[in-house]
This record gives C-alpha cells, structure tokens and sequence, in this order.
C-alpha cells in the first residue's frame, strides 16, 4: 500500500519499506475480523533505560532512549462504549468490556488488563471534566511481536506500551486531546490498575521521545505539575545494542512492590531527621553517611507497624515480609546521581565516563538492589570484555529481559559474536542481539480506508 511508505518513513527510516508489508498485514487482519471501513493505525515504542533504574517512582532522574520496536492498534470507533480487542499473536485471545469508571478486571496477568486500565481511567477523567456525552468505544486489533514489536517480558515496556497505545485510541475517539506530559501521567495512573505501583518513565519516553535522543527526566513535578526534561544526543559513532536473555520470570510483580515498600519505609524512617520528605528525591542532596544510620539493614512489615509506619497501599505484603531498607534506599541514592553525572558526559563527548557510570549502575542493581539473575550476569560479563564496548548493564525492572551495551560502531559485529558465543557456551541459550535505532514518540500514523476487496 503505496499510501502507508511517506508516513511511516518519518517513523522508521529506511526501515519503512519493510515496516509497510507488517501495517499491511495487519489491515488485512482487521479486515478478516472486523470487515471495511476506516481504521486508525496508532503505534507506541518500547524503551531501553541507558541508567536510572527503579528511581522513577522514587521522584528521581532516568535516560530512556525510545526504541524503534513498537506496538501498533488499528482501531474503528463505535457508537456504543463497547471495547473489542484482538491481537495479531495467537496465544492473546480477543477481550470485549464497556467502558465506565468501575470496569471489572480480568484474572492477575492477563493482557486485556492493560486496555481496562485505560479505559477505566479515561471513564474516570472525563467524569472529572464533566463531560457528559456517552463514551464511545472502538473495535481494536493489537499488533506485536517480533520481528518488530517490542518483546514482552524483556524489561523494554511492552506492557506499558499496550497501556500508552490504547490510551491514546481511546482518547482519539472520545475527544479528548491532552499534551504528552498530562496523557504520559494519565498512562501512569492507568497502569495502576494491573497492580504494579510504578512510575512514570515508561510513559513518558514512549509518548515524548525524539530520535537520536535520550530523554533526561526529573521524575518530580514543580508545584505547577511541570516536569524538567532535556533530550540529549546519543553520543556519534556507538551503537547501543540490546542482548536479550530470554529469560522471562513471570511472578515478579511481588519482588518489584517490595522494592517500592523498602523505598518508602526509608522514607518514613528518615523523616525521624528531616520530617518533611516525601520521597527519597528529598534527601538526595544529603550525604549518605548522615542517612545511612537512620535505614536498618532488614525490617519487616510488621515491625515497621509497631512503629507507626503503614505500607498498605503496597500490594502484597504481610507483616512477616522482610524489607531490605538501607541497600534499596543506597542504590536509588546513588543512581540519581550516576544519572546526572551520565547526562554531563553525553553532554560533553565523553563516551569512556559513560560507560564506566553503565558499568557503576549493574554493580548497583545486582547488589543493592538485587534485580540481576544468572543469565543477565553472564551477557554482563561477556559485553563488558568485549573490545570496543564503553559499558553494560541490565536495563528495566530486572529478574531477566535484557542488556544494554555502549558498543563502538566498527566493533558491533565482534560483539554479536562473542556475546552469542558466550552466552550460549555458559546457558545454552541463543540471545537475540539487536541495535537500539532511537526513534520518535507514541501517535496516530494514518487513517486508512479498507474497501471490501482488502
């Protein structure tokens, strides 16, 4: 489809042609399901977070970079408040609810979540703005998978991305036309719905990315809700490259909601000297030698109870559950400022600073955060004595997923080599290796209309 080449272009480069045989097969899978008539193609990009891990709801600093593997939704909008969702992978079977502010879930885990959470949430945010005309629903098809879609379970944002995606139809077809910081929040917030207490990064790189650039973020709002971004350049002649481990530890959500806990119980046990934090962002200014005696080693649920510290907006926990408060409090301290320091580097050219803050950041996730498996050390490893390559670290929530490397352009293909040959000597697994090409933000891509012979 000839129509599809100039928008896409602007999207995906040289890759548009290739990317246009992929939105054609779509269309032609909504038209099976759904028959003729207009669609709306949306598509949201994955992210790999170069540093700043687990600080973003912390109130704290990240550098994502947008990737150029995204999820699309073609989406027909209907006069009733009816949501009909099916996904192009087979093993996602099509979900249907109404739209209102209290939308019933599905089981823990299930993809359709993501698409109630947003509708829930748009329900609820147009109640607020007294807007009363009738929610209008859509007939939806999701689209990912490889070889263009964001992976799931690799830490790069694919649930996040199906959040931000049906978000951004659903606003479309009820009017509302929010900037990307107010719709980035509102994805958020939405997402709390599947259980997960995270922040905000996630959403806002997919919807505010710029290609060739990560985006610097101060994850707390100024008084009047603003937020201090800067797209930085990715340094000239490197690649980042993305291992992924395949491994894919489905059960986590407990472990990240215990991080989240030892976060904020830190916070409530330092306030015992500084009485007006609300988050660790408050005291990063602070030396860690004054906080750390405040911040036991371990504490658990209850006994921080028995001190008046409640943590039950936490899902998941009982009194018995054991908080590591100290080093979870030490790595979101101390990667705030790698952070920072990254930004400076990039800023001034400085690739071997870089990498060393990416090697910095790894040693702090594995060991005070605790966020590393086995199969992840081992790419670690082998990236990091890898000629060529500036540093490497685990990048999103952890417990699998994948890597990213700051790797020198002409040593790229000796990378590949020896990261696949190691990993699979010490695993038995086979990564897949790919470039991270920084593409642009989340939004509609075209309106096409399907005829009856498509």
């Amino acid at each position: 489809m000839s129509e599809l080449i100039p928008p896409l272009r602007t999207i995906y480069g040289e890759e548009a042609t290739s990317q246009a045989q992929r939105y054609a097969e779509a269309l032609s899978a909504f038209a099976s399901t759904y028959g003729a008539g207009e669609v709306l193609i949306f598509r949201a990009p994955g992210r790999v977070n170069l540093i700043g891990e687990h600080t973003d709801y912390n109130h704290g600093y990240v550098l994502p970079v947008a990737l150029d593997r995204d999820t699309l939704l073609l989406a027909r909008p209907r006069s009733d408040a009816t949501v009909r969702l099916s996904n192009m992978e087979a093993e996602f079977s099509p979900r249907a609810f109404t739209i209102g502010p209290d939308i019933p879930p599905d089981p823990p885990g299930d993809w359709g979540n993501y698409a109630r959470g947003a509708a829930q949430a748009l329900a609820r945010q147009l109640r607020r703005a007294d807007r009363r005309p009738p929610l209008r629903g859509l007939d939806g098809l999701v689209v990912g998978g490889p070889p263009h879609g964001v992976p799931r379970g690799a830490g790069l944002s694919s649930s996040s991305v199906l959040t931000v995606v049906v978000a951004l139809a659903l606003a479309h077809v009820n009017g509302w036309q929010p900037d990307g910081v107010t719709l980035a929040r509102f994805c958020s917030e939405a997402e709390w719905y599947v259980g997960t207490r995270g922040g905000i990064m996630d959403q806002f790189i997919a919807l505010l990315a710029r290609r060739g650039h990560a985006l610097f973020l101060d994850c707390r709002p100024d008084t009047a809700g603003r937020y201090r971004m800067e797209h930085v350049p990715l340094p000239q002649g490197y690649h980042l490259l993305i291992a992924d481990s395949g491994v894919r530890h489905g059960n986590v959500r407990g472990h990240y909601n215990r991080r989240v806990a030892a976060c904020r119980a830190g916070v409530a046990l330092l306030r015992a000297r500084f009485p007006a934090i609300t988050h660790l962002r408050d005291v990063q200014e602070v030396p860690w030698a004054e906080l750390e005696p405040f911040l036991p080693e371990e504490v658990t649920v209850g006994e921080l109870a028995e001190r008046g510290i409640e943590l039950e907006d936490v899902p998941g926990l009982t009194p018995d559950t054991r908080l590591r408060v100290r080093a979870r409090c030490r790595h979101v301290w101390t990667e705030n400022r790698r952070v920072q320091a990254a930004v400076a580097a990039l800023r001034a050219g400085q690739v071997a600073t870089l990498g060393r803050l990416l090697n910095e950041a790894h040693a702090s996730a594995r060991d005070d955060y605790e966020i590393s498996c086995p199969e992840l050390e081992v790419l670690v490893q082998a990236a990091q004595e890898a000629d060529g390559v500036a540093g490497a670290r685990l990048t999103g929530a952890g417990w699998g997923g994948c890597i990213v490397a700051l790797v020198r352009d002409d040593a790229v293909p000796a990378f590949e080599a020896h990261v696949a040959r190691r990993y699979q000597a010490e695993t038995g697994r086979t990564p897949a290796i790919f470039a991270c090409r920084s593409g642009p933000g989340a939004g509609l891509v075209i309106a096409v209309t399907l005829s009856e012979e498509d």
